[in-house]
């Protein structure tokens, strides 16, 4: 059985690039007023990848 991370974002960190936004195959983060936001998150695929290409460490799956 797969386990459900739960993404995270810590909001303090983000500097609103974009970069993971970019790079989410299912279009599950925007960027509103600046900052990273979800937007669907029944839509994640868990695949990492906005964790992955972070560059400040604000967006993560699971535990920290």
């Amino acid at each position: 059985m797969k386990t459900i991370e739960k993404l995270n974002i810590e909001i303090n960190l983000c500097k609103g690039c974009g970069i993971c936004v970019a790079f989410c195959p299912k279009d599950v983060l925007e960027i509103n007023n600046g900052k990273v936001r979800i937007k669907d998150i029944n839509s994640c695929i868990e695949c990492g990848q906005c964790e992955l290409r972070c560059p400040d460490y604000a967006i993560y799956l699971g535990g920290k």
